[in-house]
């Protein structure tokens, strides 16, 4: 580590001037993975007093784990374990208007790829930890920190970490930007592929073969219609409202004049507790699909990713309320989602804004950033 940093803003500054693109998709870097910074965070998490460990989950992208060291408890029982866990990834910075890493503080805001998604959140978190550096080991709970890779592409990180660690702790704080509010339910995610066949015969006889593009129609037709009532009939939820579907991409044949013999639809569902109660949106679209074309085929795009649903009565979201983090839901998911299914009570929660997230000029304010550290902090010694 070169220089320490003096303040959560310097440490945000330096973990936004290490690239770590996540590769899917379109980085718009060489440069991708998130080794360096997982080191940095490593080196920081040492000076904290953590005893740190370098998990790889896929070549060259670790997660990083930092375990603080906790005093026995005076009635000898074993102290309930929280887990601090940011993503260390960011998306890709291609059509940025402003230097991705270049970590500039201006009009009381700091600019940046991760500003607010994640690192930004996870400076904050980190820097708690190192204000409370001489405190943690005698807190009535044991602290430790998780650094996740891949968050923003099939969340391989949280999905390692839960399935190799999760039946080790009471609590999972996930760093989002939520404006400091206690996200305690997400809605799931579904991509699906929707796929439609026919028959290639020449385009000026169309009449001798099937035309997967206009089997595709029918179905579009129906699945923002018929499919889309489906979903909210389920029923809406207090917090994320109802299930939707978006239909997102689309191909279909190879010439003009050839009659399409394959179309391919990809959706995307975010659906809310209802639906997965209703035997999920995979289930639920595949019977749809059926109906209407026997032939036609559905293939989940990765994963499901499931809904956010932490109880909240659950001690640790009771206290995190009663020192003024609001409950609230989110249309979005995250890594807390894996924790939570593996049993592990989650929730999410950061300074900044969603808003921000991904934009061509991301940001979080500075204030925002010094809020974040010092509700931690706040929120540790209450424990």
């Amino acid at each position: 580590m070169a220089a320490f940093p003096q303040s959560v803003v310097e440490l945000a500054q330096a973990l936004i001037r290490i690239p770590s693109v996540n590769p899917d998709g379109d980085p718009g870097v060489d440069k991708t993975g998130e080794a360096e910074v997982a080191a940095y965070v490593g080196e920081f998490l040492k000076k904290c007093g953590a005893e740190v460990a370098i998990e790889e989950v896929l070549p060259g992208r670790p997660n990083v784990i930092g375990r603080f060291r906790s005093e026995p408890s005076k009635d000898g029982k074993p102290k309930p374990r929280i887990v601090f866990g940011p993503h260390l990834d960011t998306v890709g910075v291609g059509g940025m208007t402003i230097d991705p890493f270049g970590a500039e503080v201006r009009e009381g805001r700091l600019w940046g790829r991760g500003a607010c998604d994640t690192k930004g959140p996870m400076a904050a978190m980190l820097w708690a930890l190192w204000e409370m550096r001489d405190e943690l080991a005698a807190l009535p709970v044991e602290v430790h920190f998780a650094g996740f890779m891949s968050e923003e592409s099939d969340q391989h990180g949280s999905r390692h970490f839960a399935k190799h660690h999760g039946k080790d702790y009471a609590f999972a704080l996930i760093a989002e930007p939520t404006d400091l509010k206690t996200v305690f339910k997400h809605k799931g995610c579904l991509w699906a592929d929707v796929e439609t066949f026919g028959i290639a015969v020449h385009g000026s006889r169309p009449e001798l073969g099937e035309n997967a593009i206009v089997k595709m129609a029918k179905l579009i037709k129906a699945l923002d219609a018929d499919f889309r009532v489906q979903l909210a009939n389920c029923g809406d939820d207090a917090w994320l409202g109802r299930s939707t579907i978006s239909l997102g991409m689309i191909r279909g044949g190879t010439r003009a004049n050839i009659t399409a013999d394959h179309c391919r639809l990809t959706v995307d569902i975010r659906y809310n507790p209802a639906v997965r109660d209703h035997g999920g949106p995979h289930e639920m679209l595949k019977a749809f699909v059926a109906q209407l074309d026997p032939g036609a085929k559905v293939t989940p795009c990765g994963a499901l990713s499931p809904c956010l649903d932490t109880s909240a009565e659950d001690p640790f979201v009771k206290s995190l309320v009663e020192h003024g983090a609001a409950l609230t839901g989110a249309p979005w998911f995250c890594d807390a989602a894996f924790l939570a299914e593996a049993g592990v009570p989650a929730i999410a929660m950061g300074p900044g804004s969603i808003a921000q997230a991904h934009t061509k000029d991301e940001w979080i304010e500075v204030a925002e950033l010094e809020r974040g550290a010092a509700f931690w902090v706040k929120w540790l010694r209450g424990r």
